[in-house]
């Protein structure tokens, strides 16, 4: 049922009525309907209630944003290291969202959730491209995208030491740890989430390797736990990476440098791409000097 109504409801994405019928804002001939699976036969009279977006403490914050692509669609920007996308427990403030609703007010209230907008996410230390939608036909849109797996995404990643091969690929399922439920683990076949990550040496250093990594998937901290996996954790990576920091910086060595996809309002995939922040590039610039 949840496909008929994204027809009849373009404005709202398909996320955002699943969640409706799941809560008992849908029914079919006046009875309610809580399976988003059910099946229409024609001829039935549909009735979906949507309530007011909630009035939450979420406010806009007038904070300098990095725009790579803007139009009446979608928000690209280059998100700093440093920077959590949207509120959560310990986040209430300083977000690419609070930031976001400021510099494009009309994000207010879009995907019905207290993160408006976000159609994904990077981690908080991992720089570069972020993509938020400004209504819900847009997100919906682009969300679909990421879900058909039709987002090429490119990230450079320096590691520790050197991956097995000079290019391979990563085909392990993810899922969280028993122990410390903060932290994705790789697990066995037939258990967790299906993951898969390529990568390709750009430059080999002494004890480093610059890799170009394209994430097939989008797992919860995929990159960084396939890496470590591999033995060659993202430099600098205080959840996964070694215990003895191995480069002078305060955050990973991890930067979202491109996204290909298509926007909304055209029909061929577009690339846009977002500049090494200056403190990676200074470790790169350290790592190639002579001893």
């Amino acid at each position: 049922m949840d496909h008929q109504l994204v027809e009849h409801a373009p404005e709202h994405s398909r996320n955002r009525l699943q969640q409706l019928i799941r809560q008992g804002k849908v029914t079919v001939n006046g009875e309610t309907v809580t399976k988003t699976g059910f099946r229409l036969e024609g001829g039935e009279l549909v009735e979906v209630v949507i309530p007011a977006t909630a009035v939450t403490d979420l406010r806009p914050e007038v904070i300098p944003l990095d725009v790579v692509y803007e139009d009446t669609d979608v928000l690209i920007v280059n998100k700093a290291a440093g920077m959590v996308v949207h509120p959560s427990p310990g986040h209430r403030a300083g977000t690419l969202v609070n930031a976001a609703l400021a510099h494009a007010p009309d994000i207010q209230g879009v995907g019905g959730e207290l993160r408006p907008g976000v159609v994904h996410r990077l981690d908080k230390d991992t720089s570069g491209l972020v993509v938020l939608a400004k209504h819900d036909q847009a997100l919906r849109m682009l969300q679909q995208q990421f879900k058909q797996r039709a987002v090429e995404k490119v990230y450079l990643g320096l590691v520790d030491g050197k991956p097995p091969t000079r290019s391979g690929r990563v085909d392990a399922a993810i899922g969280r740890g028993r122990r410390y439920r903060k932290r994705m683990v790789v697990l066995p076949e037939g258990k967790g989430r299906a993951a898969k990550t390529a990568y390709h040496t750009l430059e080999s250093f002494q004890e480093h390797t610059l890799l170009e990594i394209r994430p097939e998937t989008g797992r919860t901290h995929q990159i960084r736990v396939h890496m470590a996996f591999l033995g060659c954790p993202i430099a600098g990576d205080k959840v996964y990476g070694r215990r003895k920091a191995t480069i002078s910086i305060r955050r990973h060595f991890l930067h979202a440098q491109r996204l290909t996809l298509t926007l909304p309002s055209e029909r061929e995939p577009q690339a846009f791409q977002a500049a090494m922040p200056d403190e990676l590039a200074a470790v790169l610039d350290q790592l190639r000097r002579p001893y």
